[in-house]
């Protein structure tokens, strides 16, 4: 009896062999066959038989046969693990079962409790450690080391050029507490802090190699800025580092011979600080310079190039690795997650987010220099309000050169209070973190309003994370393109509601719908044409 049409179709060019085999192992109905194609663990073949066109998980006997075949085979495609995706050195490298890791993002978003979910399931994550304070940052190191005792675990380490103190203060944490490996972003050039970091984890070992200690995950978008990590540390940088006794002579030397960074990422339209680079073509640029100074330099492990920015669906996890991508990195799309340092409102605006209710708005740390971030525009008015500071601060010399109109709607729609009490707030806030500031604000009227104006952009992202009532129009919420992606796709399943969630789950069935998809492009290219249905991965609950 003749099954449904399954929408099989193949090409003149499709190969033909003999296919021996049982009957009964062949599937026909579309659902039977993407059953075949689903399961990973086997091969696939495309087989026909009778004039019909299935599907099988079963190989077929290829000697010591008599009979005559049942069929013909036309393509078949392997098993494919996920751990299979990327650079198998980057497994080995960061001990972890699956290239696909959890980029940092600030202010602990990227939580204690989603680095230890996705370290427990063998897959790295970076806490979010841009914004905390010593202590609280001390705290989670801690806690992720005592709940991750043989890792994998990484800690973000942001470029602070109006406060380097913070990443001065975060570089001293790591080596304290040997956190061997450190997730660096927003850097416009190498500094002192982030070159000691990676020298003071060189040495040589019993058979006179290098080993490296303290690893670096460098997140870029810009090929200048990547040509500096992917090279040795220069000595303008690392002599000094000598001189104050920060490291040893021969620390100094052995850097010579190796990267400063063990990975780079490249980071395209992202959320949080990004250039909006499209990953098709930053990606291929970052892989060529890798290449170019990796015959330069013969460093002894090249430097492996990743992918983030845009990670949100199987295709465009996909679209990576078959580009070239070592090991993916996401961000957006966890932020979504239960595990997430945000509160529930912010959540559930996330899950609401389509691709176009993003945009661009001034970032707290790097506000003088007029950097920007990507924030949610849908259900806030943060970015709108974030832009009239900056406009504001350009236009004006000091907050008491302010228009007297603009200043009384400052401190009755924003900041609601008078801006002499956020000062004092201000003063208060930077003694702890980082004294300096006051100082120069106090030489400086035009630093003094850049402070103030932070006092709104810095604690806009807090009020996100905390929940803070009647502050909801002001939350400051980091997200990109992704995240709209990644709703639409999930849309019609279980993981359309923002409690349903789990990082883990969702790296799943990423990596899960990337290689179901493989495997359809795969059989297409060898003559089968399989209709979309095929390639469409629905999330279903994971079973314990």
């Amino acid at each position: 009896m003749l099954q449904p049409d399954n929408g099989l179709r193949l090409s003149p060019t499709a190969i033909s062999q003999p296919w021996h085999g049982s009957v009964e192992a062949l599937a026909f109905t579309g659902q039977e066959i993407k059953a075949c194609l689903t399961n990973l663990e086997q091969p696939c073949y495309i087989v026909e038989r009778a004039g019909q066109t299935g599907a099988t998980n079963v190989a077929p006997v290829w000697e010591n046969y008599q009979a005559a075949p049942q069929g013909e085979t036309r393509a078949m495609v392997a098993p494919l693990a996920l751990h299979q995706f990327g650079d198998p050195t980057f497994l080995q490298a960061h001990g972890v079962r699956y290239a696909y890791t959890g980029g940092a993002m600030a202010n602990a978003i990227s939580s204690e409790e989603m680095v230890i979910a996705f370290g427990r399931a063998g897959m790295l994550c970076s806490f979010g450690a841009a914004g905390l304070v010593p202590t609280r940052l001390t705290a989670a190191i801690q806690r992720i080391q005592q709940a991750l005792p043989n890792g994998p675990y990484a800690f973000n380490l942001i470029h602070s050029p109006s406060e380097e103190a913070l990443e001065q203060n975060a570089v001293e944490l790591y080596l304290k507490h040997q956190v061997q490996t450190v997730e660096a972003s927003a850097f416009l050039a190498l500094t002192p802090h982030i070159v000691r970091y990676r020298a003071a984890g060189l040495r040589l070992n019993q058979q006179n190699q290098i080993e490296i200690q303290n690893r670096i995950i460098a997140k870029i978008s810009r090929t200048e800025v990547a040509s500096q990590f992917l090279q040795p540390a220069p000595a303008k940088l690392l002599q000094p580092l000598v001189a104050a006794g920060l490291i040893t002579a021969q620390q100094a030397e052995l850097a010579e011979h190796v990267p400063v960074a063990d990975d780079v990422t490249a980071e395209a339209d992202s959320g949080g600080h990004t250039d909006n680079r499209p990953l098709v073509s930053l990606l291929p640029a970052i892989l060529a310079l890798r290449d170019e100074l990796q015959a330069k330099y013969q460093f002894a492990q090249p430097v492996r190039v990743g992918a983030g920015g845009g990670i949100s669906t199987p295709a465009a996890a996909l679209g990576a690795f078959m580009m070239g991508a070592a090991y993916l990195v996401t961000g957006s799309v966890n932020q979504a997650c239960t595990e997430a340092g945000a509160s529930e409102h912010t959540r559930k605006l996330l899950a609401e987010a389509g691709m176009a209710d993003v945009m661009m708005a001034p970032a707290a740390d790097m506000f003088e220099m007029g950097v920007k971030l990507q924030v949610l525009k849908k259900g806030t008015l943060f970015p709108m309000r974030a832009q009239k500071l900056y406009e504001l601060y350009q236009r004006y010399d000091s907050l008491e050169t302010l228009p007297k109109d603009e200043r009384e709607k400052l401190e009755r729609q924003l900041f609601r209070r008078n801006l002499d009490v956020v000062w004092e707030d201000t003063v208060a806030y930077f003694k702890e973190r980082d004294p300096e500031q006051i100082q120069r604000a106090q030489e400086n009227p035009k630093r003094k309003m850049a402070l103030v104006f932070r006092w709104y952009l810095g604690l806009s992202s807090r009020w996100s994370n905390t929940g803070e009532k009647g502050r909801e129009m002001d939350y400051q919420i980091w997200a990109g393109p992704a995240l709209g992606a990644f709703n639409a796709w999930v849309r019609n399943s279980y993981l359309a509601q923002p409690e349903n969630r789990h990082v883990v789950e969702v790296a799943h069935h990423i990596l899960t719908g990337a290689a179901l998809l493989y495997r359809v492009q795969s059989l297409r290219l060898q003559g089968v044409y399989l209709p979309p249905f095929y390639a469409q991965y629905q999330p279903m609950p994971l079973t314990s």
